[in-house]
């Protein structure tokens, strides 16, 4: 191997089960909870689509999450070894899922950089995002705050307190021009005459965090120094949280786990006593039973179910190898899977409270300024928080739990990458702090192009390609790995070996969902993506093909070790027949391994056990 002193250190494990808990609630509890799932809820039908999505939590969702947490504990293993041993032909099942946590970890941890940035922004009395009096805003900025301090008459246009008749003569632009003819009365509130016209929150997020008003693929522009100095911050941190891998992440993700219930808990009591939340949470969750029939509602709540646990990216096995092996990872799946569920209901009270305020502020309906992604969390929900008495306290509140909820995100993705690096290469154990820091080094400096001018457009490409349709073929290539090829029965065989002694009727039910539902849901959701596929875009500007190529190219090459690593395995080492389906002579319980420091050829070249 290597070593000079020919000890390879052990493998380290959860101080006590709730850390691994935790861990894998401040995985899956991200982001996506507070600013995709409420607006997909709110799109798809409310109640209807709570339906349809526990349906897929308990059909698709739950199953891989156990399926993968079982793997990573009776192994003891990450996933690039756990697949090569459990079948040679599968290899590189666990390197397809390396490429995706890899990519994901780098262009998430751009989204903790603008968190960063708005929360240090948010230390003054007069919150910058909510003016258009700075040197980045256009003549078309719209300040809901200024627009308040206007006359009955005037609207807040061209920077400054107009009359509507000035407007009218100078031809401005206007949604209906009877109001300058006078064949119309004058709308209660005066911004509604006026079109083309961005939010001071828009403008600053855009404009001033990241610079992309005028930049395009062919005019890229240079860094912008604010966020690079956020991004090495999030890094920075990030690397003090994981430092000694489990020992140091164990402890941390106690508060970055729970920590951001408090805030949210905060934010839906404030928000559900504002004029017009009522209005904001009915849209949410009112149901419409017609959209159970429409396929494009159960595919969506197919794809969220996949998307909120994190499944396919090969961290939940790696939290779960570090486990005891007679931990109840069963009970586990079904608190965090329960908690992930609630979380994302409960996010949306507090993003819709907040967005049926701002549309009772600017007299629109709730629709016109619901939105998600970015879009959510850095334009209509701080234009929200502008309207709140002290909002500098709220937008340090809510941006502080922005922060926490990604960066909770992304231990388990820095893991990911540690573990498959140490348990490839045991040695290097003992140098774990310095292969930490060298993935976290890495990453940054892979990240730095998402800080230019046109960052974002990167930025939009890896987040629409990355953990997208080719994900889902990773998870149905782990439910065929382990559910046809291994047998299913051998694996809740090997789930009992663990303390899990299952009942007939609930065995029954693991065997129909991984052999059977899981794979058809599966392909059933790749198939509705594939159909209703669309290119990368951001907001109007299309991208040009060879973007385009270049973002398709990304979700190809999470792929490509599958095929690769099998070519490869099927030239260099002698096996035939079933033989490539089979379990090598190094798999097997971590428990009952004198040696669990294999190296993949070793695995590879290991006698293949009969069954």
């Amino acid at each position: 191997m290597g070593q000079s002193d020919g000890v390879v250190p052990e493998r380290a494990s959860w101080n006590k089960p709730l850390e691994f808990v935790l861990s894998c609630l401040g995985y899956a509890v991200g982001l996506g909870n507070v600013w995709r799932f409420p607006y997909l809820c709110y799109q798809n039908g409310g109640g209807a689509f709570l339906v349809a999505y526990f349906i897929m939590l308990i059909v698709m969702g739950l199953p891989i999450f156990l399926l993968e947490l079982a793997l990573g504990q009776y192994t003891g293993l990450g996933p690039d070894e756990a697949f090569t041993r459990i079948a040679p032909i599968f290899n590189g099942i666990g390197y397809c899922t390396l490429v995706v946590i890899t990519l994901v970890t780098i262009y998430y941890m751009v989204i903790i950089a603008w968190t960063i940035f708005y929360f240090f922004a948010s230390f003054t009395s007069e919150l910058d995002f909510g003016s258009c009096s700075n040197e980045f805003n256009t003549n078309g900025c719209y300040s809901v705050v200024e627009d308040s301090k206007c006359g009955e008459t005037e609207t807040f246009y061209n920077k400054t307190c107009t009359s509507i008749e000035v407007i009218c003569a100078n031809n401005g632009g206007y949604l209906n021009k009877t109001y300058c003819k006078g064949e119309g009365d004058v709308p209660e509130h005066l911004s509604k005459v006026i079109k083309d016209r961005q939010l001071a929150t828009y403008e600053y997020f855009n404009n001033y965090v990241l610079g992309a008003d005028e930049a395009s693929w062919e005019n890229f522009g240079g860094l912008r120094w604010q966020l690079v100095l956020c991004l090495l911050l999030a890094w920075i941190i990030g690397y003090m949280c994981v430092v000694r891998g489990v020992k140091s992440s164990g402890k941390a993700v106690y508060f970055t786990a729970l920590f951001p219930y408090v805030m949210l808990t905060v934010l839906v009591i404030v928000g559900c006593t504002l004029d017009g939340a009522v209005d904001g949470i009915l849209l949410y969750i009112k149901p419409d039973w017609e959209k159970l029939l429409e396929a494009k509602m159960w595919g969506n709540a197919a794809s969220q179910t996949f998307y909120s646990f994190g499944i396919g990216c090969g961290s939940l096995i790696t939290l779960s190898s570090y486990s005891d092996f007679k931990n109840n990872c069963l009970k586990d799946a079904i608190i965090v899977a329960a908690a992930n569920a609630f979380t994302s209901i409960y996010a949306g009270f507090a993003i819709f409270s907040m967005l049926g305020f701002l549309a009772f502020k600017l007299d629109v309906p709730v629709a016109e300024v619901a939105t998600d992604g970015p879009g959510l969390a850095f334009v209509a929900y701080p234009e929200a928080l502008l309207q709140l008495p002290v909002p500098t306290v709220w937008a340090l509140i809510f941006f502080f739990m922005l922060f926490i909820l990604g960066l909770g995100s992304q231990f388990a993705g820095i893991e990911a990458i540690s573990t498959t690096i140490l348990d490839r290469w045991p040695h290097l154990r003992k140098r774990q702090v310095f292969v930490t820091l060298g993935i976290c080094i890495c990453c940054f400096l892979l990240g730095l192009p998402m800080c230019c001018n046109g960052g974002i457009f990167i930025f939009t490409l890896m987040e629409w390609n990355t953990a997208s349709w080719a994900i889902l073929l990773i998870g149905l290539a782990e439910v065929g790995s382990v559910a046809w090829a291994y047998g299913c029965n051998r694996f809740l065989d090997n789930i009992a070996e663990m303390g899990m002694e299952l009942r007939k009727p609930a065995r029954w039910f693991w065997w129909t969902c991984w052999c059977i539902i899981t794979p058809i849901a599966l392909l059933g959701v790749f198939v509705f993506q594939m159909t209703t596929f669309t290119l990368a875009s951001y907001e109007d500007y299309t991208f040009p093909p060879w973007a385009d190529s270049l973002g398709i190219m990304m979700g190809v090459a999470t792929l490509i070790p599958l095929p690769l690593f099998a070519i490869y395995a099927l030239f260099k080492y002698k096996y035939s027949g079933w033989e490539w389906f089979q379990p090598t002579d190094a798999w097997g319980p971590q428990a009952s391994k004198s040696e669990s420091n294999q190296t993949l050829s070793d695995t590879l070249e290991a006698p293949i056990e009969k069954f």
